[in-house]
């Protein structure tokens, strides 16, 4: 049973620094901060080796959820101990994290909904399971498979291609829009919307 009174906490996953920001790794970092300009709030750094904001997505009133959005400044494949850290700080169920991140197997402009599963070789989702278990929300953007013969550690390090920039505002708007119908109308609602 889920206490009502505790947060959700979302975990835009990312690479901290300049040089990252525009990667498709970092597009849960992008999501992250569309939350907060929503919240209308900045990021403040946190003990857990993270940035955060507190606030309320959904509509005011009632269905007004109370959140915290992070992004841990810990480096990609060691997301886990910011955001098992956080969950603790909070006080945050697990079936009430939920992680943003880019996805290899889905066509970029594809959002997938789920709870639990595997990490598919993602490093950020293995450090979360790790600290968290599999039982978690994810949010996954998808980014597309590198073309031809490129290593898939040097695709998802590199910016959105000027093709996928020209509609990347659209997408993440549209992975924000999710995180919130996630958190006020509940996963299985949400999958309907978003999981076409």
């Amino acid at each position: 049973m889920t206490d009502d009174s505790s947060p959700w906490l979302i975990v835009g996953l990312g690479n901290p620094g300049p040089e990252y920001a525009g990667n498709r790794h970092n597009v849960g970092f992008m999501v992250a901060d569309l939350l907060a300009e929503r919240m209308g709030a900045k990021f403040k750094a946190h003990k857990a080796r993270a940035q955060v904001v507190e606030g309320r997505l959904g509509a005011p009133g009632l269905s007004s959820r109370r959140v915290v959005v992070a992004k841990p400044m810990s480096f990609m494949n060691l997301s886990g101990g910011p955001t098992a850290a956080l969950r603790d700080f909070y006080k945050v169920p697990a079936e009430r994290v939920i992680a943003v991140h880019d996805e290899l197997d889905i066509d970029y402009g594809t959002l997938r909904l789920k709870l639990g599963g595997g990490d598919n070789g993602h490093n950020g989702l293995k450090s979360i399971t790790k600290a968290l278990g599999p039982d978690y929300c994810r949010v996954r953007f998808g980014i597309g498979r590198p073309p031809g013969r490129m290593q898939v550690a040097d695709f998802v390090l590199k910016d959105f291609s000027s093709t996928e920039r020209k509609e990347l505002d659209y997408q993440v708007d549209r992975a924000a829009d999710a995180v919130e119908a996630l958190i006020v109308d509940g996963l299985e609602r949400a999958q309907n919307t978003y999981n076409i």
